[in-house]
């Protein structure tokens, strides 16, 4: 517990030497101790090296919806974000959609806009409004950059006070696993709270972007009745995620507003 602490005070002071962001839809303000260039980096790097463990899938009608259905949500985000005067959240990203083989529930999306959909989650999706749930957000946990909040976090648990850049540049596989841990891909985290309200925000924001991209927020509903009902678990991190039944009361409240932008195409 005390190093829980020691670990959050680290975190909190920090805002005077690194950067605090907020949050363009939820206000919530967080510490982001890595560049979004180091992270983009970063990403693009193990982006490359997963993609050649795993090759994407492609010509396939579930493969040409992946990407049909991730490029009206990128679009979509860009739109909002420059609406709002915030289009800089997401400059320099370079959106790729790929869909691989695999029987996990699973789906994530690193800094500078490179997601994967794991061929698992389609049974639950069923058709493009459910992986639009999912995709919103991947996207949105991106947008919000959850993957530099959780690097930081996890960082300053193995290394402490350590500088923080000195030690990325050295492409360690230590910090690879953090990279890892930090977008979704593998490992289990120690600040597991922060994990469940990154989370809630993505529901949340992911919900808002289906319904400018044009998805009926409403079915976010009955797609997680059905992850539910099929006792599935989406995503790496099950134990950090909010239970079926918060995650739907949550989504229940965010529906009026997110209503208010659905506009169906």
């Amino acid at each position: 517990m005390k190093r829980i602490f020691f670990v959050l005070s680290i975190a909190i002071s920090a805002c005077a030497f690194s950067s605090c962001f907020t949050n363009p839809i939820t206000g919530r303000k967080t510490v982001n101790a890595v560049s979004e260039d180091e992270m983009r980096t970063m990403a693009s790097a193990e982006y490359k090296k997963f993609l050649a463990a795993n090759p994407p899938v492609n010509g396939t009608p579930e493969s040409e919806m992946v990407k049909k259905v991730g490029n009206k949500l990128a679009t979509a985000t860009q739109q909002y974000l420059t609406s709002i005067g915030k289009a800089n959240l997401i400059q320099g990203y370079q959106w790729e959609f790929n869909l691989v083989n695999s029987k996990e529930v699973n789906a994530w999306c690193m800094p500078g806009g490179k997601v994967v959909v794991y061929s698992g989650i389609l049974p639950q999706t069923q058709d493009e409004t459910g992986l639009a749930v999912v995709l919103g957000h991947e996207i949105a946990h991106a947008v919000a950059r959850h993957s530099n909040e959780r690097f930081t976090d996890q960082y300053i648990t193995q290394f402490g006070t350590q500088v923080l850049s000195s030690v990325v540049k050295t492409n360690s596989d230590a910090v690879n696993n953090i990279f890892d841990y930090a977008v979704g891909i593998s490992g289990t985290g120690l600040l597991l709270k922060f994990s469940r309200n990154q989370e809630s925000e993505a529901d949340e924001m992911g919900l808002y972007l289906m319904a400018m991209a044009g998805y009926n927020p409403e079915q976010a509903i009955p797609f997680w009745q059905r992850m539910g009902s099929q006792g599935a678990k989406v995503w790496e991190l099950a134990s950090s995620h909010p239970s079926d039944e918060t995650r739907i009361k949550n989504i229940q409240k965010f529906l009026p507003k997110a209503k208010q932008y659905y506009k169906p195409q």
